[in-house]
């Protein structure tokens, strides 16, 4: 089954500025500005802003929680079920193993996964949830779907199932 991309609320939030953004008063219209760029056609540049865009509404929802979207990636992989070792996680969100050691550490310190040996190779760990960090992950998920919205609220649903579908296939 197919995720869905939620639909924008009816009443979003106002979008917060753009990292870059003209201030009032240094002049610049600002990066809509730059939109007609040759840049603003390759395919790897957008697809970086709009992940930049869309991680940075995620961790503006997140904050409420005490999350990133890193620790939400980590938190979703471990409720997923498929009991992922540190190598994996490392590897599927291309993060380096440190950095998923750090994030892991920190959400171990809130009590909300837990490592343990993994009974395929007792050299590794494998991570799982705890019941509260089944929950977390219950909120956080509501806090994404809401930023996501946000962030694709100028597609339509069918635009927006195109597009999963084709970061689907380009990612895998």
């Amino acid at each position: 089954m197919t995720p869905r991309i939620p639909a924008a609320p009816a009443s979003p939030a106002p979008a917060a500025p753009s990292a870059g953004a003209a201030g009032p008063d240094d002049g610049a219209a600002g990066p809509d500005r730059l939109a007609g760029a040759g840049l603003a056609a390759e395919p790897f540049f957008l697809m970086a802003r709009a992940s930049t865009m869309g991680s940075s509404q995620a961790n503006r929802a997140l904050t409420e929680l005490g999350l990133k979207v890193r620790h939400y990636s980590v938190l979703g992989l471990a409720c997923s079920g498929l009991e992922p070792t540190q190598r994996e996680l490392s590897q599927f969100l291309v993060l380096d193993p440190s950095q998923i050691v750090a994030i892991i550490d920190e959400l171990e310190r809130r009590g909300a996964v837990e490592r343990r040996t993994d009974p395929r190779d007792r050299r590794s760990k494998i991570l799982v949830p705890t019941p509260a960090g089944e929950e977390l992950y219950a909120r956080a998920q509501e806090l994404v779907a809401g930023a996501t919205a946000r962030s694709l609220a100028a597609l339509t649903e069918e635009e927006r199932d195109r597009l999963l579908d084709l970061l689907r296939r380009a990612a895998f």
